[in-house]
This record gives structure tokens, sequence and C-alpha cells, in this order.
């Protein structure tokens, strides 16, 4: 495991839990699931599988001073800088090149940083499992068992074992499906061969900046010219070229057409994409009406399945007669919607942003 190396994706907006996650303070650097923000947990996970030198952190400069607050251990060289958000595969292609200059040999797991991982042990397992099968030339994915058709994933389909013998089932992926719709993610759960993408990816650095170069030439011209200056020169590189990369997605640009793919499907992890209001009911131990009371004081009449998210214990929040609904006091901002429909947040972030009503966001 010596050349193995961390990567956490962790500069991203969480615009889906707004009002919550906020532009001075994202999602990331929240502690939405207890004591620890998503940040530290993934760090936490990581623990007995990399040393602090070896976990990276790929962000924006405007997160970076709080990231350092939380999470010391990191050494500042670690964290790599994005002037701004263009997908996940300049993320991931930034992070490659520069870990490939420091260690030719190197292995990485791409990370998100927002994920709820409840089995720690068999995460571990999985990990050593998906070096151990990047070794042989593979792009490695976690797919995660579905529980639902659900619309907010993509799915992968597996197709044969792979050939070589590992410690857990390893399969070649036949193809990945970006966010069906519910008739088609419906399908596929019917099959049975298919598992949510759950955003980690484990390969080679040699690998992955080998299909850079295949599929997307324009980004890997750009990785080699900011792995080829220095570290004092590279913020300065980094800040010209970066606002003129084509937005895209790794799984858009580099997973779907890659040739050498595997999957371990990862039934029983007990993961979660923190990523909207309505995932916590997956994650949080509801009470028994199936209500879910965070960070303030609710007095519940009549109301089932309901989530509130509260400002603080000075504030009570009194529901009555509702549900399946989400309620956030954010002090500034108070939003309501049906449980079902909060991945619509996005939108009203959007609405903000397009009528420049920057305070609320």
């Amino acid at each position: 495991m010596e050349h193995t190396y961390a990567v956490i994706m962790a500069g991203g907006g969480g615009t889906r839990l707004w009002p919550v996650s906020r532009k001075n303070k994202p999602k990331q650097l929240l502690p939405l699931l207890g004591e620890e923000t998503l940040l530290q947990s993934t760090v936490t996970r990581l623990t007995n599988l990399f040393p602090p030198e070896r976990i990276l952190i790929v962000t924006v400069s405007d997160q970076i001073a709080e990231m350092r607050e939380q999470v010391p251990s990191i050494p500042a060289e670690n964290y790599l800088i994005e002037p701004g958000p263009r997908g996940t595969a300049s993320v991931v292609g930034l992070a490659a090149a520069i870990l490939h200059q420091r260690d030719p040999q190197a292995v990485m797991v791409i990370l998100p940083s927002d994920h709820h991982i409840r089995n720690t042990d068999l995460f571990h397992y999985l990990m050593h499992t998906a070096f151990d099968v990047a070794a042989t030339n593979y792009l490695v994915t976690l797919g995660i068992t579905p529980t639902t058709p659900s619309t907010a994933y993509g799915y992968i389909q597996q197709s044969l074992p792979l050939e070589e013998k590992f410690n857990y089932p390893v399969y070649h992926v036949k193809r990945f499906t970006e966010k069906p719709d519910e008739r088609t993610a419906q399908q596929m759960i019917r099959t049975g061969d298919h598992s949510w993408n759950s955003g980690m990816f484990i390969w080679k650095t040699e690998q992955i900046l080998a299909e850079f170069a295949r599929q997307m030439p324009e980004l890997y011209s750009v990785l080699q010219r900011i792995s080829d200056t220095t570290a004092p020169e590279r913020e300065s590189v980094i800040q010209a070229l970066w606002p003129d990369l084509k937005v895209e997605t790794i799984d858009y640009g580099i997973m779907e057409k890659a040739e050498r793919v595997a999957v371990l499907p990862a039934s029983g992890l007990g993961w979660s994409d923190v990523g909207s209001w309505d995932s916590l009911f997956e994650v949080l131990l509801p009470d028994m009406n199936g209500n879910i009371s965070i960070n303030g004081q609710h007095l519940a009449l009549e109301t089932h399945n309901t989530l509130v998210f509260g400002e603080g214990n000075e504030r009570l929040i009194v529901t009555i007669g509702i549900d399946d609904m989400v309620v956030v006091d954010r002090g500034d901002v108070l939003l309501i919607c049906k449980s079902d429909q909060s991945q619509q947040v996005r939108t009203v972030v959007a609405h903000l942003k397009k009528h420049r009503q920057e305070t609320y966001l």
C-alpha cells in the first residue's frame, strides 16, 4: 500500500442542501449527521488506510482556510486549489497529474467528501481489493446495490466476472448510464445486474492519464503543462488555464467509453450520498412517527415522516397535521417542501443566482 493515495473531492457547493449549505460554508464543512463534519468523517474513514501525507484534498480557495482548521493533520502541500468548478473530470485529472509527478507508481482512490458509510470495516476491505484490481491496469469503481429505482444516481451494468481471482467478487463493466428516468431505472433494477454509481474510483495515475490523453486530449494537454511546472509557479499556471476548460464529469468524459473497467458490487456498505434533504431519512434515526429533528426544538403534533432542521435550541418549531415534509429554518431563509420534492432546491438556488439575490446563497 506504500504507493496508494486518497484524493478527496471537496470543492462543491452542496446546493441541494440549501439553505443550510451556503456559499461560505457548504455541506462538506457542516456537522449534518453528528459531531463531525462530512469532510472530517471522510478523513476519519481513511484512518489505518493512508497516513495524512498520502491524503490529498481538492477544493476551492474560499474553503481552504476552514478545511485546514477542521483537518489540521493534512499537510498544506496536499491541498490542491481549483480556481473554479469545471466538473469532476478536471478535478481527477489535476490530482492524477500532480500525484504522478510525485510518484510515478501512484495508485489513487477518488472519494467525494459528502458520503456517509456505515460499515467502515467493509469499506477498508473493498479498498484493499480495489487496489489489487487496479494494480492489474483496470479502472475500478464501487457499485452500490440499489434499494429503489432512484433517478438521482447513475447506474453501472456489470458483465462477466474478471478472469483474475481476487478476495471479493469483481466484474467487467458493460456500460454506464447517467441518471435515467424512473421507468428505465425500474427496468435496470429488475435485471439484477445494475449498481448505483457511487462516484468512488480507484486506478493507477498512469492508467487514468492515458485515458485522458486518448479521450480528452485538450484537458490532457493542460494537465501536462501543469505537471511540467514546479510548485511555486504551478498556481499561476492553473489560474491562467483553468477558466477555458470545458465543464465535464469523469463519468461522461472518461468512464462511459473506457474499455478496461471493473466494478465491485458493494452490498452492505451502508452507503448514502448526503446530497439532498430527503437523503437524511436514509441515514438518521427517526422517532416512532418517522420524524427527524436536527439542531433545534421540534414539537410535532399529528406529524409523520417529516424532517425539521432548526436554527438552534432558542427557537421552537411546531408542526401540526403534516406528513412527508421537510422544514428548514435558517434564520434569514425558511424552506418548506414535500420530502419527495427536495431535489428541486437546486432550482431555487439557480433562481436566486439569476436574480442576483446573493445574500441568500
